[in-house]
Parts: structure tokens; sequence; C-alpha cells
């Protein structure tokens, strides 16, 4: 009750400050306003949540070989920050997994010290903040990789929550998630 009076708040204060915006006809008064919304593009080809942009790449690759095309194109693989993140995510893959098994790498590995997850910009895992699929993830299966499962994908096609994360060998192709911060248009 409490999240949903607090997001109809902001809600009726952004309608307020659009009234205002509009009744002042002061363009650098809207841009500021509709920054997130409106002055902040992403190139074609990537989808927009907020100021981000995410590329949904189809080419399975390695998560080595994914992230490296995603810095050539000035992004790097997906780094969640946020309930909300995950969930606009899952709801872009679903619409993008053909079966059961497409998984989309995001840009978190524990491949420098085992168990210790990191963000590719260096930032630890915030362990209040998980999508693990389970219980028993991530649990460093050696059965496929004698290295074990030091990425992590995502993706589970048929199932409900926002529980979609999985280590996995970093060697086993699969698609990728890029993620960069839109461009200003203002």
């Amino acid at each position: 009750r409490g999240y949903k009076y607090h997001q109809t708040t902001k809600q009726l204060q952004k309608l307020t400050d659009e009234n205002a915006c509009f009744v002042a006809l002061d363009s650098s008064l809207c841009c500021n306003l509709f920054k997130a919304d409106t002055c902040h593009k992403c190139q074609e080809g990537w989808e927009q949540n907020g100021t981000q942009c995410y590329y949904f790449s189809t080419d399975k690759l390695t998560w080595e070989q994914a992230r490296e095309k995603c810095r050539r194109n000035g992004a790097d693989l997906v780094k969640i920050e946020s309930e909300d993140e995950q969930s606009f995510l899952m709801q872009k893959l679903r619409d993008k997994m053909l079966e059961d098994e497409d998984k989309f790498w995001i840009g978190l590995t524990d491949s420098v010290t085992e168990d210790t997850w990191l963000w590719t910009d260096g930032t630890p895992l915030n362990k209040s903040l998980t999508f693990w699929s389970s219980q028993g993830e991530p649990d460093n299966w050696k059965e496929e990789d004698a290295d074990g499962e030091d990425c992590v994908r995502m993706g589970e096609k048929h199932k409900s929550g926002l529980k979609w994360w999985f280590d996995k060998s970093c060697k086993k192709p699969h698609k990728s998630i890029c993620e960069k911060s839109s461009r200003s248009t203002c």
C-alpha cells in the first residue's frame, strides 16, 4: 500500500510539473523536466529504459566475446541495479527467447576470485539485490567444464517472478545484453 501511495504521489507531482512547463512555455524548464523521457535517445536497434539503452544480441558468443562485442559499440554487458531494471529486461527477453535454453549473458562474473561476484565495472554484487534462480544458484557446477561456472546468464521463458539468474561456464555460447547511457539531445 505504501509503495502505491508513493507512486501515485510521484505521478501527481509529474503532472503538476508538466502543467507548469506547458503554461510557462519555457523550453529549458521543459527540457529539464523531460530529460529522461524526451531528451535522451538510443540509437536505432537499441531499446530504452530511463536514461539507459540496451541491445539484445542474438549472436551466440562466449562471455568474453559477448563483452568485447558490447565494448566495440561503446557499451558493456548489462549491470542490473534495481528490481525495475530486472523486470524491464525480463519483459523484453520473454519476447526474444525462442526456446527454454535461450539465455542471455549479463555483466556479472566471479572469474577473478571464486564466489566474489563482480560487475564488469569492478563493483561487487549487492547481495541484497540478487536474482538467482534458486537457493542452489550459483552452484559452480563442474560437469560441463572443469573450471566451473564463473559467468552469469539470465532467462527462464516460462518462469514467473524476478529470479532469472544462473551461473554458467564462461565458454558456453549464449546471446547477450549490452548496456550504455543514452545520449542527450537537449
